[in-house]
């Protein structure tokens, strides 16, 4: 595995590699051969394949609380552009080709953002629960995701985690993107919106679910680099079921590697 010693990289440099990376993201949206989703229908379609939630407000460690309710507003934004989008065979969803760019044009606000493990802010700050959401439904669906990238930093500890560390999505417009392709015979649809206390999503179909998915943390260790820093890693894979709860496959999904910014709760003599 390479190594994930941080890399200092003056503004300068982080700025062009930026413009390098959006321009060549920009040449395979318009000029590349994928065929991206983008319309919409008012009708949600019949059956839900998949429904998720996860909390609007989180009390975190030296983060400002105004940050988060700033979120709130970026994501509302985010979702109503991603709400009822139709996705048909064929088709590829690309989270940024369809939110854009997050501008203060558009009414985006000031929000966390994580810049090489550290909390900053930006404008369109939150999203990447947004991505985290879409990213963790697509694993209990059919969908397959063609482009997703894992969160380099973990920045908090565990705190009342739900889901198998590892198993989010980061965002960054717009090169860091998350892409979900439909090589079913049947068309999907996004559903997004806001609770007073949730952000929830569902995926649903044309059709009833055939198809039951467990995701699970296979294997789960922590190193101590000769740099000095820690590294946590995981492997998580996805149980299948069929209709009659019968295990019909067991495949891995991904494998997250990433530096620790806080101090391991390590047992004596270990």
């Amino acid at each position: 595995m390479k190594s994930l010693k941080p890399i200092t990289r003056s503004p300068f440099r982080i700025y062009l590699g930026k413009k390098y990376y959006r321009c060549k993201r920009y040449l395979e949206w318009y000029v590349g051969r994928k065929k991206y989703a983008a319309a919409k229908q008012n009708t949600l379609l019949p059956y839900t394949i998949f429904k998720h939630k996860t909390p609007l407000l989180r009390e975190l460690k030296d983060v400002d609380m105004w940050l988060q309710h700033n979120k709130i507003k970026n994501l509302i934004i985010a979702s109503q552009t991603l709400n009822k989008l139709l996705i048909k065979p064929g088709e590829t969803f690309s989270y940024w080709r369809l939110i854009g760019n997050t501008t203060r044009r558009k009414g985006y606000v000031d929000g966390m953002i994580l810049f090489y493990g550290k909390v900053t802010t930006g404008v369109g700050g939150g999203l990447c629960q947004l991505s985290n959401l879409i990213y963790w439904m697509t694993l209990h669906s059919p969908l397959t995701v063609t482009e997703r990238y894992r969160h380099s930093y973990d920045v908090f500890p565990d705190s009342n985690r739900s889901q198998p560390f590892g198993s989010g999505a980061t965002c960054a417009y717009n090169y860091l993107d998350l892409q979900v392709k439909n090589e079913t015979n049947h068309t999907y649809q996004l559903v997004i919106y806001l609770t007073d206390t949730h952000l929830v999503g569902e995926w649903k179909s044309d059709i009833p679910p055939t198809q039951t998915y467990e995701i699970y943390e296979k294997e789960h260790w922590i190193t101590h680099e000769y740099w000095g820093g820690y590294v946590r890693h995981n492997r998580i894979s996805r149980k299948v079921y069929n209709i009659d709860h019968e295990l019909i496959d067991d495949e891995m999904i991904t494998e997250n590697h990433a530096i620790m910014m806080y101090e391991p709760m390590l047992q004596e003599g270990i």
